[in-house]
């Protein structure tokens, strides 16, 4: 197959499973090489997500690795035999990379919780919020740029619809309630648009009042996208240099224990629908 030029994050993501696994049986790039006949140098490729690899391989190595999760390797199966072009692509050489990682995380996710500290979530943003946002960044984006970002976050939010149905629950900080991106109008018509979604029987929304005081994460938002099994679980953070993806088992356990403490604090989703309420109530 083609080398790919620029492995996307999932691509990526599936060739380190793949070094983790061969690492874990004590097992040296020369091994795995002789096991699917190839040169020791595609077995780089593969890990690093240069090369495809093929589902008989990933099962190949999972087997002499003597790796004994099937669930684990069969979803590895799973991944390495995808070739269909997920809408995102059609993004592709217009926005960042990382943009269209993140959909495509939120894609394959079995579900997706998130907390927000000053922006609300992408996936519940109106078309008109989210243009304000993408309008206030400097230097100022050209319109076209603008408009393809907005375009590409309101194709995100499908996966909150039809079949896929994503399960999503979302931490909010009440800074971000109250933050009148686009103005007043704009601001109300977002938070009502809120509410509207949180009726959704796979939508959750929980508020963190400000009066809850410190809390763990205050720096950054955070996207925790559960995988089909717990090994795949991926973090996304956003950061001034693009989307960071995390998926060490320390970093998933540290974020893990982060939104276990929002569980445990936020608001129920009653009282955050009627803490919504009181914010629309204030403008």
């Amino acid at each position: 197959m083609t080398p790919r030029a620029m492995p996307t994050e999932r691509q990526k993501r599936l060739g380190a499973e793949l070094r983790k696994m061969r690492i874990a049986a004590g097992a040296p790039a020369e091994y795995a090489a002789r096991l699917l006949g190839v040169d020791r140098t595609k077995i780089s490729n593969f890990e690093s997500g240069v090369r495809a690899t093929a589902p008989d391989r990933v099962r190949t190595l999972a087997c002499h690795f003597a790796c004994p999760d099937e669930k684990y390797v069969a979803a590895l199966e799973n991944m390495a035999k995808e070739r269909h072009r997920g809408w995102w692509e059609d993004f592709r050489g217009t926005l960042p990379p990382g943009l269209l990682d993140i959909a495509e995380l939120e894609w394959h996710a079995v579900g997706v919780r998130t907390f927000q500290v000053t922006h609300l979530p992408g996936l519940l943003q109106t078309e008109e919020y989210a243009r304000s946002i993408f309008e206030a960044v400097l230097p100022p984006m050209p319109r076209l740029n603008v408009e393809l970002h907005v375009a590409h976050r309101m194709q995100r939010q499908q996966v909150l619809e039809g079949e896929r149905s994503l399960t999503y629950l979302g931490y909010i900080h009440e800074a971000a309630l109250r933050m009148q991106f686009g103005g007043r109008k704009v601001a109300l018509d977002q938070l009502n648009y809120l509410l509207a979604m949180s009726e959704r029987a796979n939508v959750t929304l929980r508020v963190l009042p400000v009066g809850t005081g410190a809390f763990p994460g205050a720096g950054h938002a955070m996207l925790y996208a559960d995988g089909p099994v717990p090994q795949l679980d991926t973090v996304q953070l956003d950061s001034a240099g693009g989307p960071l993806f995390l998926y060490a088992e320390s970093q998933l356990a540290r974020y893990g224990d982060h939104l276990d403490w929002m569980e445990r604090t936020a608001l129920d989703p009653t009282q955050s629908r009627d803490f919504i309420h009181a914010v629309t109530n204030d403008l």
